[in-house]
């Protein structure tokens, strides 16, 4: 049963399994991705695919490189990714010494504190805390 006392059916959402971002180079877009704090969990260079892990789970960020894309800014508005961070202006400081720019300075929301950033291809991911309502927050 779900949450809302319904039976659950075959087609029931059960949760995310990748969030899939296009990119033009797979080299340039593992190294991005590194110094950003994901580490690689697999990689297939024949078939221009490169999985990121997020946090304990099994899904994660999936790479894959798309003939076409180029290089841009994110378009307005975009479609984004948030994952969760224990402290999100500390995650804002260690991109900014890896050398990756931060669209704007971090910004209080409802639960804490989210930053985001931009691929080179325009895909963005944001960086979401829970300071504001730790019982929400992951353990």
């Amino acid at each position: 049963m779900s949450d809302n006392s319904q039976p659950s059916t075959a087609s029931d959402l059960l949760g995310f399994d990748n969030a899939l971002f296009p990119v033009g180079d797979l080299d340039e877009a593992v190294g991005f991705y590194e110094r950003a704090g994901f580490p690689l969990t697999y990689r297939l260079d024949e078939a221009g695919l490169a999985i990121l892990k997020v946090g304990a789970e099994t899904p994660g960020v999936l790479l894959r490189v798309e003939g076409g894309v180029d290089r841009r800014p994110p378009p307005w508005p975009a479609p984004r990714v948030w994952l969760e961070v224990r402290d999100a202006r500390a995650k804002a400081r260690e991109l900014g010494e890896a050398g990756i720019a931060v669209l704007a300075e971090p910004a209080s929301v409802a639960t804490g504190w989210t930053v985001e950033i931009t691929d080179p291809w325009g895909n963005v991911v944001g960086f979401t805390d829970y300071s504001k309502r730790p019982g929400l927050a992951r353990a």
